[in-house]
């Protein structure tokens, strides 16, 4: 099958089509002209695109197109209940789930669902009213809830991501949420080991084997596989460094998963003068530069919402405005240049 890739800029929305070797890919945009897009996300089920969209005039919200990218209907109404004190900051990343449902993390720290394709949207109370909230605070990017994983293998458990609070797991459909974020850092913390309060950048559960999650920290790469009871460190043994933002996977293999190392808090550009990307075999015991094709040297970044896969390959876009996808053979193609600000990519 042909490719297609949602490429969220600071500058709106464009479409990247590739054939099926994906060494030529056609541009298509911008669409969404004045938004910020943090997420994109075609809906496999209807074929629908939603996107988490911001605007300095219009705030943050949920966009949907029926026929993708010809027109566009927007969220009303979104926000958070009167007497939380919290305001709604911007809408981060947008989530298909069961039975028609549609969920959507945004700052600070929350989570919405839809059961009706984004018309109306009520907010999670289990994570906005959550015993440990005092002690959440916001990372770079703002209190974001950016990463939303749901269990094939059970309905009622979900997991979401938050900067800078940790990760969460739901075993009753989102009533209630445990912290799991054993044994994962939190360097810059008096306490390195809190319960709460980890600067997680990105968190994924294999498709094929639900128990086992990674996760992109801003203190490391990290695996579970017991539901995120337990975290194993993975960023020694070829990693360059713990801290970066793009995670991929698999989807055929639980053992292989990609990152895109930068330097640090501090400097957020990958290091050794050089874009790569970095791949592990063997669950992440060891792991090696992956960067046939990439540019060198380069001074680039990739956001949290940057790196997608499918079944047959992986993607990533940079802040430099670059795409680039692994085609046929083992190499990168840049897929697109010159764009605004990379934001997300997603495999639809």
């Amino acid at each position: 099958m042909s490719p297609l890739l949602l490429v969220g800029t600071r500058k709106g929305l464009f479409l990247l089509h590739g054939d099926q070797s994906r060494r030529e890919w056609q541009l298509e945009g911008p669409l969404l002209t004045g938004w910020e897009v943090f997420h994109a996300i075609r809906d496999a089920r209807d074929g629908a695109v939603y996107v988490a969209a911001n605007n300095w005039v219009y705030g943050a919200t949920v966009q949907r197109s029926d026929d993708p990218g010809e027109s566009w209907e927007r969220s009303e109404g979104l926000g958070l209940p009167e007497g939380s004190e919290l305001t709604l900051e911007k809408s981060w990343h947008v989530e298909p789930g069961a039975d028609g449902e549609l969920y959507l993390g945004a700052a600070p720290g929350v989570l919405f669902r839809s059961a009706d394709r984004g018309e109306t949207w009520e907010v999670n109370r289990g994570l906005l009213k959550h015993p440990t909230r005092e002690r959440w605070q916001p990372g770079a990017g703002g209190m974001c809830t950016h990463s939303i994983q749901l269990d094939p293998s059970d309905p009622k458990r979900m997991y979401v991501g938050i900067s800078a609070a940790g990760a969460f797991r739901s075993d009753d459909g989102g009533e209630t949420w445990t912290p799991i974020n054993k044994d994962v850092a939190a360097d810059f913390m008096p306490e390195k080991y809190p319960e709460v309060g980890q600067c997680i950048h990105k968190l994924l559960l294999h498709p094929a084997r639900p128990e086992r999650l990674w996760q992109q920290n801003h203190c490391g790469v990290y695996r579970s596989d017991d539901r995120g009871d337990n975290w194993e460190r993975l960023d020694g043994n070829g990693l360059p460094s713990g801290f970066g933002f793009g995670l991929a996977l698999d989807p055929a293999d639980p053992d292989v998963a990609y990152v895109i190392p930068e330097i640090g808090g501090e400097n957020r550009v990958t290091p050794d003068d050089r874009l790569g990307v970095y791949r592990t075999g063997d669950g992440g015991a060891t792991w090696d530069l992956f960067a046939k094709g990439l540019p060198e040297p380069s001074w680039t970044g990739v956001l949290r919402e940057g790196m997608s896969f499918d079944s047959d390959s992986v993607y990533f876009g940079t802040q430099s405005g670059s795409v680039f996808a692994l085609a046929d053979g083992g190499s990168w193609v840049e897929a697109a240049s010159h764009l605004p600000p990379v934001l997300s990519v997603e495999a639809a």
